[in-house]
């Protein structure tokens, strides 16, 4: 009776919308679809097996092995190359002459040797990662695949200036530096350099320092961009005036409950030896408050903060009209994790581990880029629908699975996984619909910093048969992310995704890193328990804003 009341449940949420053909080899699976909404109900008919004599194809062994180089290269940069057999057919040629379009090569099928350095040197830079690697993949709409043209700037001399869309003359009367900027902001979000400068409220212009020219102030709010509004705090771009030019400075605001509040030129201060603002928000949010003499009774549900180095504990998905508690943003958490990988000079590894909790940190956050990338190329597949209507699908999706998020508190993974499984089974869906709903709501759950969405869709993947996916639900609960911090239970879930890699199963998560696996395990037992980065109150320190 319980699995078919969830399953009645999954039903309502769902909205069942006429078929699209969406096939696509490098998700490995025959039917591509399954978002929340049947979007991408894709259908495929049976196959015949037909079994083929093969016949040696005469390639060395050394020639086989760069094959097989190239075509795991072209497979994660999204050219589907097939499988990795060391042996280049027409779909490895057809793969390589996209590479070779896309890059303004020759579309020869054949690479020159040039071609071929810079695809798999490009492909193992991004399998090291680090904050370059990833700020790129963000920032760039073509996700993955925008890499290889960021970095073949850099080789041919463009990383000084990589936004130059303005053809180096600056928009309309504005600054170079500002204009430098309008680019920038523009490769993340979906309008165009142009359509950005006519929203309202996007430049504001005073003279700050009061040294007669205009000075600039960005306020990202109005883009649409993720990456730089996020669901809590947005960036804004200062640009001064000073006598080499304008000098850029970003700061972070605070967004009200309902987002509809704007940064002004009222907000900064300027004179000669710089600029400082003062955000509304913050300082209302310092202010000493006064308690009534009589507390009303709705105070007893109020979120209470987490204690100083404490990890915050978050509500599962709300159900039956609940209010949601306060999520902690784990990309500001990852900004900082990226900040700290790179001044200590890359990843930490097994031979470089000092510190098992900064380890982990890091592959949590490296886990979350690369269930990003992925959902930005399954998306490109989503037919019918928008962005926005695949985020509600995967929202009203979370009440389904929010019994079993609520049950990660309590119950063990032994326990959790197989009610999960059994309600995947229950479900109106075939594995692989549910496999890309569950990697298409994990992408929109990242992008949106909704860790509730995130875990839930996680622990799909787990039911569904993906068990490396475990190693993202043990990531939540060491830190508190969708869920209550529990190290104990947590490393169950990691237990049961490195048992799953151990005995063969394709890795989730930056596949071309073997070491991967040893550095989780040389975290996991370095220590009893990881040691979650410091979130101090507000008031456990002072603050002091530094003019420059």
């Amino acid at each position: 009776m319980k699995a078919r009341r969830v399953s009645t449940l999954l039903a309502a949420t769902m909205l069942v919308t006429t078929p699209v053909a969406a096939m696509a080899d490098n998700l490995g699976a025959a039917i591509v679809g399954g978002i929340i909404g049947g979007a991408i109900m894709n259908s495929q008919k049976p196959r015949q097996k037909v079994y083929v004599q093969r016949k040696s194809s005469g390639v060395s062994s050394a020639t086989r092995a760069q094959n097989r180089e190239v075509q795991t290269s072209l497979n994660y940069f999204g050219f589907n190359a097939g499988g990795a057999d060391g042996v280049l057919g027409g779909r490895s040629r057809a793969a390589i002459s996209q590479y070779q379009a896309f890059l303004g090569y020759p579309a020869t099928g054949h690479l020159t040797e040039y071609e071929r350095t810079f695809l798999v040197s490009s492909y193992n830079r991004a399998q090291l990662g680090g904050p370059d690697v990833i700020k790129a993949m963000q920032r760039n709409p073509q996700g993955v695949k925008g890499l290889l043209a960021v970095w073949q700037k850099e080789q041919m001399g463009g990383a000084g200036r990589q936004y130059a869309g303005h053809g180096g003359m600056g928009y309309a009367g504005l600054p170079m530096e500002v204009s430098d900027a309008v680019d920038e902001i523009a490769e993340s979000s979906e309008p165009s350099p142009e359509q950005l400068l006519q929203r309202a409220g996007f430049i504001q212009t005073a003279d700050l320092n009061q040294d007669g020219k205009n000075d600039y102030v960005i306020d990202t709010s109005v883009t649409g961009s993720s990456f730089w509004c996020g669901q809590t705090q947005c960036t804004t771009l200062l640009f001064a005036s000073t006598a080499d030019g304008y000098q850029r400075k970003q700061f972070m605001y605070q967004l009200n409950d309902t987002r509809s509040n704007h940064i002004t030129t009222a907000a900064f201060e300027c004179d000669y030896t710089g600029c400082k603002m003062n955000d509304p928000m913050m300082a209302a949010a310092q202010a000493p408050v006064t308690a009534p003499a009589t507390a009303p009774a709705a105070a007893a549900d109020a979120p209470v903060m987490a204690s100083a180095g404490a990890a915050p504990g978050l509500s599962a998905i709300p159900m039956f009209g609940a209010a949601p508690k306060a999520q902690t943003s784990l990309a500001s958490y990852c900004s900082k994790v990226n900040v700290l990988t790179n001044s200590n000079g890359g990843y930490v590894t097994v031979s470089t581990m000092s510190d098992p909790g900064m380890a982990l940190n890091e592959q949590l956050c490296l886990t979350r880029t690369y269930a990003i990338a992925r959902g930005e190329e399954m998306m490109k597949q989503v037919a019918g629908m928008t962005v926005e209507q695949v985020d509600a699908q995967c929202d009203a999706f979370g009440p389904a699975l929010a019994p079993y998020v609520a049950a990660l508190e309590t119950g063990s993974p032994a326990e959790v996984a197989p009610m999960v499984q059994k309600f995947a089974l229950s479900a109106n869906m075939s594995i692989e619909q549910l496999q890309s709903t569950g990697a298409i709501c994990l992408y929109s759950g990242y992008r949106r910093d909704k860790q509730d969405v995130a875990l839930g869709s996680a622990l799909l993947l787990v039911g569904a048969g993906q068990t490396p996916y475990a190693e993202t639900v043990g990531h939540h609960m060491t830190q508190g992310f969708g869920t209550t911090a529990n190290a104990d239970k947590a490393k169950g879930w990691y237990d049961m995704a490195i048992s799953a890699l151990d005995n063969g199963a394709a890795p989730v998560f930056a596949p071309g890193q073997a070491d991967r696996v040893d550095v989780l395990k040389a975290a996991l037992s370095g220590g009893s328990e990881a040691q979650p980065m410091a979130s101090p109150q507000p008031a456990a320190l002072p603050t002091f804003q530094l003019k420059q």
